[in-house]
């Protein structure tokens, strides 16, 4: 994983004491993406979730083409690669929480931890978003906003400047900082979750996520995304706000 630190922005790719508690619980991160389910003939195969919406329900802002590739072959292969790297392992039986938390802060077990964060990402991702998205936050959301940004408007330019600085591959992150609303990037498959932060919603700006629709225009498809997709509701929801 790619642990440089960039000056703006607060490192989430460490595990500390507080966070690794906190992710040993498990409680968050089965209630933002509700689980992956198990197969009937393998109980320690991890399935790839559903979508919460067709293919072509994010069109034209995320095409079908894109939708395809990304969910049906990118998120599949981390499911795929989990299972064949857990297998035999003493993360053959945990959960998808379990194998995050217990290889967050072990070097010989990256590959394990890059694609079970993975697929806890991109199904929190499917999530952050929803057809005919965007708009106005929620009232307490919105008061959020206002308290950490100053606006709306203003958190959504931060946002756009988190993901599109992130260098290469990796995620922008809405998270609650203990009380405080704040934009991460981590790198690769880094997740706010080793660091004890509460994620919101997050954007994927890994390549593959909009290359076939915008090429290298990755700030076009990040305002795309929080102008006409944006799930405020999920995040208000993961805030605990309702």
């Amino acid at each position: 994983m790619n642990k440089t630190r960039d000056k703006q922005k607060p490192d989430v790719t460490n595990l500390d004491r507080r966070s690794f508690l906190a992710l040993s619980a498990g409680a968050f991160i089965s209630m933002a993406i509700g689980g992956l389910p198990k197969t009937a003939a393998a109980a320690t195969d991890h399935l790839l979730p559903p979508l919460p919406y067709g293919d072509g329900a994010l069109s034209p802002v995320i095409s079908a083409n894109t939708m395809s590739f990304h969910y049906g072959k990118h998120h599949q292969g981390y499911v795929n690669n989990l299972n064949k790297l857990v297998a035999r392992t003493p993360y053959a039986d945990m959960t998808l929480e379990k194998i995050i938390a217990g290889t967050a802060v072990q070097p010989e077990n990256t590959a394990i931890f890059n694609n079970a964060a993975q697929v806890w990402n991109h199904t929190f991702y499917w999530k952050s978003m929803k057809p005919g998205g965007g708009g106005e936050p929620p009232a307490a959301l919105k008061k959020k906003m206002q308290d950490a940004f100053g606006s709306v408007a203003a958190c959504k330019k931060q946002l756009i400047t988190t993901a599109t600085s992130q260098f290469a591959s990796g995620w922008a992150w809405l998270v609650l900082d203990g009380e405080t609303l704040k934009t991460v990037k981590t790198a690769n498959a880094g997740t706010p979750l080793t660091s004890g932060m509460t994620p919101l919603l997050t954007i994927d700006v890994w390549e593959h996520a909009y290359y076939l629709d915008y090429q290298n225009r990755r700030a076009d498809y990040v305002t795309a995304v929080l102008d006409k997709l944006i799930n405020w509701e999920f995040a208000l929801q993961n805030a605990g706000l309702q």
